[in-house]
């Protein structure tokens, strides 16, 4: 990834994942495989780990402690319902920017 998308990137990534844990609860590898799938190829893993703890301090996730085959216990992320306002509330930011952002490419900035 180039350095514009990478910081571009950091801004989006707790988005994307909460995203992602609307869906589906998943634990931090299962996340980091995915954005991988979805083209994020140079994720580290500890940059989504170290997302994970801040979404999981600030109440956006549950967190629940599931038995694995290969190791230690496995945190599993559930979106709660704070973390489904503040994920409409970054839909809401991202809609207004993405508009914004498609006005100035047009070159229509006068509102």
């Amino acid at each position: 990834m180039g350095k514009q998308l990478t910081e571009m990137l950091k801004g989006t990534l707790e988005g994307i994942v909460l995203a992602f844990l609307s869906d589906r609860s998943a634990y931090g590898y299962e996340i980091t495989a995915w954005l991988r799938e979805q083209g994020f190829s140079d994720i580290a893993e500890g940059t989504v780990y170290a997302l994970l703890i801040r979404i999981e301090q600030r109440g956006l996730v549950d967190v629940e402690k599931v038995p694995s085959q290969k190791g230690p216990p496995r945190k599993v992320y559930t979106l709660n319902q704070a973390g489904n306002d503040y994920l409409d509330e970054f839909w809401r930011t991202w809609s207004f920017l993405a508009e914004r952002l498609a006005q100035l490419h047009e070159g229509d900035t006068d509102d």
